[in-house]
C-alpha cells in the first residue's frame, strides 16, 4: 500500500473544477484503502479555515487507512534548513513544513497541486540535496494526476 502525505491543495482541490477528477479519483483509493492518506496537524490546521464541505471531505476516509502526523522539533528545523538554504522563502513556510513532514515520516510520494512551491522541479531538486545531505532519503513530489497515472502503468 501506498502512503500518500496529501496537503491542503489536493483536499481544496476535490471541490475545483480544474482539479477535481484527480483529487476526487485519489480520494476513492484512500476510501478504498489501495493507498493510504498521511495527514498532518499541519493540514488539519489550513483545513480548519476552508468552507465545510472540504473540512468534513477527510471524513469520507476510514480511519484505518489514515495515519495522522504532528508537527515535530525535527520537522521544524529540516523547514526552516529548506527556507535557510533557499529552496523557499519565510513566506512559504507552511510549504516548507509539508515537505519536512513527508520527509522525516517516510511518505511514499507527497501529493500536491501547489505547482509555485511544492510540485516544481527546481525547488524538489533543492529539497532532494537538501535531505541527502542531511542523511534523509529522497521525497518523491507529485500532483494527484501523475500518482493515479503511475498506477494505471501499473495494472496495464
Amino acid at each position: 500500500m501506498v502512503n500518500v502525505y496529501t496537503d491542503t491543495s489536493v483536499i481544496g482541490g476535490c471541490f475545483d473544477a480544474e482539479f477535481n477528477e484527480w483529487s476526487l479519483a485519489l480520494f476513492e483509493e484512500f476510501k478504498a484503502g489501495t493507498k493510504q492518506i498521511i495527514l498532518s496537524d499541519l493540514v488539519l490546521l489550513e483545513l480548519n479555515m476552508a468552507r465545510e464541505e472540504i473540512h468534513s471531505k477527510l471524513k469520507e476516509v476510514p480511519l484505518q487507512h489514515r495515519i495522522d502526523l504532528e508537527t515535530n522539533d525535527e520537522a521544524i528545523q529540516l523547514a526552516e534548513t529548506y527556507i535557510l538554504e533557499g529552496a523557499l522563502t519565510n513566506k512559504s513556510y507552511n510549504d516548507a513544513l509539508h515537505i519536512a513532514l513527508a520527509t522525516i515520516n517516510n511518505a511514499e510520494v507527497l501529493a500536491s497541486w501547489n505547482f509555485k512551491h511544492i510540485v516544481n522541479l527546481d525547488r524538489i531538486r533543492l529539497y532532494n540535496s537538501i535531505n541527502l545531505r542531511l542523511g534523509y532519503r529522497l521525497i518523491e513530489i507529485r500532483t494527484p494526476r501523475e500518482i493515479l497515472k503511475a498506477g494505471d502503468d501499473e495494472k496495464g
